[in-house]
């Protein structure tokens, strides 16, 4: 089956074209800079990149150029749109309504309008991208693939705030959490990888990358994860602070004379690695070199980072009541030898030792722990867009 996955953010949009069969990748690329000028980005798979210059008022002419590049009959993949049969939508927040990936209809479309409050910046552009993709390719079945999906299985006792209840019942603030489709493949492909029982596993995903998350899986199900009903919450990110004590936040609003909105967008875009580094960069490649040339603040932003992840990955070995496997996977869990090596070795009280070796793999399945190690780490790189494409075959096979 040919999937076009889509991924819409406000001013953009990812695509694949994936065979659920294979998992071949026919095309991929990306629209940029919708409601201005408009930019197309298309390479099919062994070809060229190509980049198109066009006007992008909305989502739907950037669909429509995305559909039109499939079918070029110089560089296209597909002779006629009749071979694309599903089209997966990434959506980032369904609330506490919709606990799995699902085939869009009204209901499905309202309940993801509802949830803008929660999703301001994706909520609003994914449905664009849905409606888009209805209107030109009526008939075709459209799937949601939720952010927050995978993490529905984890008690109350996890995603409780202990706030007043009243605010729960009113407005069903909660931990939901987030990369939840990254966090299933991940963990799902660490059991199949490692050869663990699925019905008796206990793994721990560190999703590390601009944004970051770590989440606690018992026998498949997410039990736990850093992020919360925003994806500010948790570790420390590229720019985003994640944990912090409430009351800054009306410390500073009252000393700057700022509004709390403004000290959200504060937390969300000036800080991280971003603020801890005064500036210096939100990238950690960035932040690597300079620490490696001496640079005190990009060492302080990597060491607050590090220190975070190892706090968090403990608290989920204790509410796991142990671990069997470490999986660290997004751009910076795949790539940064430094970060894995600062983890693993202050986890040597569960009986872990880092193969030096094998840690210098880069972006492929790996074992980076030595074969005496109690708990298995490994490096397992996520794929989002073939999660949703395996998703989005799944519902629409059943529905036949």
């Amino acid at each position: 089956m040919n999937v076009l996955v889509v991924n819409c953010g406000s001013s953009s949009l990812k695509f694949q074209l994936i065979n659920s069969e294979t998992e071949a990748v026919a095309a991929k690329g990306l629209c940029e800079r919708i409601g201005l000028d408009g930019r197309l980005v298309y390479q099919p798979t062994g070809g060229e990149k190509e980049v198109t210059e066009a006007a992008m008022p909305t989502h739907t002419e950037a669909i429509k150029m995305v559909l039109d590049a499939l079918v070029n009959p110089k560089t296209g993949v597909l002779k006629s749109l009749d071979e694309v049969e599903a089209i997966g939508h990434r959506v980032l927040h369904g609330g506490a309504k919709i606990s799995d990936s699902c085939i869009i209809n009204d209901e499905v479309i309202s309940v993801i309008e509802e949830c803008c409050d929660l999703g301001p910046l994706h909520n609003p552009a994914n449905l664009m991208g849905i409606r888009a993709c209805m209107e030109l390719m009526p008939g075709k079945p459209n799937v949601a693939v939720f952010d927050t999906a995978f993490h529905q299985t984890m008690p109350e006792k996890a995603y409780m705030y202990a706030i007043p209840y009243k605010y729960y019942d009113k407005y069903k603030i909660r931990k939901y959490g987030f990369h939840g489709t990254s966090h299933r493949f991940v963990s799902k492909e660490t059991i199949k990888f490692l050869g663990l029982d699925p019905n008796n596993s206990k793994v721990i995903v560190a999703h590390l990358g601009n944004g970051s998350s770590i989440s606690a899986v018992v026998n498949g199900k997410c039990v736990d994860t850093s992020m919360g009903l925003t994806p500010l919450e948790g570790l420390v990110m590229g720019t985003r602070s994640g944990d912090l004590d409430p009351a800054v936040l009306e410390y500073i609003c009252n000393k700057e004379n700022i509004s709390v909105s403004e000290m959200v967008r504060i937390l969300n875009k000036e800080s991280g690695l971003l603020g801890l580094s005064q500036g210096l960069s939100s990238d950690f490649r960035d932040l690597s070199e300079a620490m490696e040339n001496g640079n005190p603040d990009a060492k302080r932003a990597i060491d607050c980072l590090c220190y975070r992840i190892i706090k968090y990955i403990g608290s989920y070995i204790a509410a796991m009541n142990g671990v069997d496997a470490i999986a660290f996977t997004g751009g910076i869990g795949e790539n940064a030898a430094l970060v894995r090596k600062t983890v693993v070795d202050n986890l040597s009280y569960l009986g872990i030792t880092l193969d030096e070796e094998a840690n210098k793999a880069r972006g492929e399945d790996k074992v980076i722990s030595t074969s005496d190690s109690k708990v298995i780490v490994a490096v397992i790189p996520t794929n989002e867009e073939l999660a949703i494409c395996q998703e989005t075959a799944a519902l629409v096979k059943n529905q036949k």
